[in-house]
């Protein structure tokens, strides 16, 4: 992963970027700065979980399928089983895809949860079993969405290659077909 913005191009959805910041920086800005201006935990716990979940609702379901053509989803079967459900966008729009606007999502996606485990690692040391619960719930929904995510780039990644395999087979079948039909 490219460390630097793509150059040269602007972002093609500034507001869902904008939101897909927002709620991320909310909750962590919540929880940095709520022990200055709150007394009780329930609210600094109530709001922060509050804000990291629409953190995790928007990325779920709004910026992941904007920014990347990216969307996930968990079921139960019929036989008690988890089952992960992916779904991308076709090739030609994948490649489409504006490479800031990815950049941005990724690099949000993977930075706010390694400040969730700064703030967690900072919660042990200093022996806050309270506030450890609420970085606990933060992390959790930050990597459920870094792992669904991720999944289903892979999983896209693999429809892209069976595509792609099938499309010269199918030209190579045709290659051959029309050449000895010519013979």
């Amino acid at each position: 992963m490219d460390l630097n913005p793509p150059q040269g191009e602007n972002y093609a959805n500034p507001r869902i970027c904008f939101f897909h910041v927002l709620f991320k920086a909310g909750a962590l800005a919540f929880y940095i700065l709520s022990a200055l201006f709150f007394d009780s935990f329930v609210i600094i716990f109530v709001v922060t979980v509050l804000l990291a979940a629409l953190d995790f609702w928007v990325v779920k379901n709004v910026s992941g399928r904007i920014l990347v053509g990216l969307r996930w989803w968990n079921e139960i079967d019929d036989n008690g089983e988890s089952v992960w459900k992916f779904e991308c966008l076709d090739q030609e729009s994948l490649a489409r895809m504006n490479k800031k606007d990815s950049w941005l999502f990724w690099w949000t996606l993977y930075l706010t949860a390694v400040v969730w485990i700064f703030f967690a690692i900072f919660s042990l040391i200093r022996f806050q079993a309270d506030y450890l619960l609420v970085v606990g719930v933060c992390l959790t929904l930050s990597i459920a969405n870094i792992v669904g995510f991720t999944k289903c780039r892979k999983d896209a990644k693999k429809q892209i290659q069976q595509f792609a395999s099938q499309t010269i087979a199918t030209r190579f079948q045709s290659t051959i077909q029309s050449a000895f039909s010519v013979v």
